[in-house]
């Protein structure tokens, strides 16, 4: 997706609107999936950012501590937008290329990335760091937390929220009732307090996604593997020559999706 929410123009050839469904599909077939660079979207979708801007709060807050460790942190590319890290700076990073990708970014800035698979315990030592940060985890795992967190520590992330993009996953996949009902903020607050921390903030949007062309929804799926599991252009081709019939005579597909901002303190006691 965009880091705005305006598309960019296509730089060059034909707009994607005019492109055949094998040239837009073969296209994002061969794009790379690592990291969490979205860029490649630009021009094929655009997505609504939260109003309280996760990035810049996140680089106030790194600013101020001299030690934190940011959780999943892909291929490095939020946290590199920090202005200031701290003197001990440490990121976990479950898949290998994007551990490799975080690495290469990262290191030249004095982060130490450490390959962890996502549900592993955290590799260090307790009461190790005075902030964590997490964009989008997998899973927020509060005791772990918790215990690397110091006393007084602050855990400061932005959730995926509850049934997240879940229009493109139901247009594949039927109604999921069950599955919408993960991720909700008042429960992960809940599985924070469980942990003892205090809840210090929490907030939660719903936003607009646009899919302009069918190879943006094919990246997409490649790129978010948990959305569609064991998603292949060949499994879904019925469906998704569908859904480039219906883009291209009816416009973007829309879908919403659901973010919220949580706070967490241990407490200094």
């Amino acid at each position: 997706m965009t880091t705005s929410d305006n598309l960019r123009p296509i730089p060059e050839g034909r707009p994607h609107g005019e492109r055949s469904y094998e040239e837009l599909v073969a296209e994002a077939v061969a794009a790379p999936t690592e990291g969490w660079d979205f860029s490649w979207f630009d021009g094929r979708a655009t997505e609504e950012r939260p109003s309280w801007g996760y990035a810049r709060l996140m680089g106030d807050r790194l600013a101020r501590v001299e030690s934190a460790l940011d959780l999943h942190t892909g291929g490095g590319e939020v946290l590199n937008l920090a202005p200031k890290l701290p003197s001990l700076m440490a990121a976990t990073e479950g898949w290998p290329p994007n551990v490799q990708k975080a690495t290469r970014l990262l290191s030249p800035r004095g982060v130490v990335v450490v390959a962890s698979p996502d549900d592993a315990p955290l590799p260090f030592a307790d009461a190790a760091f005075e902030l964590v940060t997490a964009r989008h985890p997998v899973k927020a795992h509060f005791a772990e937390i918790a215990r690397v967190l110091r006393p007084g520590g602050t855990y400061f992330a932005q959730h995926v929220g509850p049934a997240s993009v879940f229009e493109l996953v139901e247009y594949f996949l039927g109604p999921q009732e069950e599955a919408r009902r993960g991720r909700d903020p008042q429960g992960e607050a809940q599985q924070a307090r469980d942990a003892g921390l205090e809840i210090a903030d929490l907030r939660a949007e719903r936003l607009r996604i646009e899919f302009h062309d069918i190879g943006a929804v094919v990246h997409f799926l490649r790129k978010v593997v948990w959305m569609v599991p064991g998603f292949t252009v060949d499994a879904y081709e019925p469906q998704l020559r569908a859904l480039h019939e219906q883009i291209t005579t009816e416009g973007p597909f829309v879908a919403h999706s659901s973010r919220h901002l949580i706070e967490a303190r241990k407490p200094s006691s």
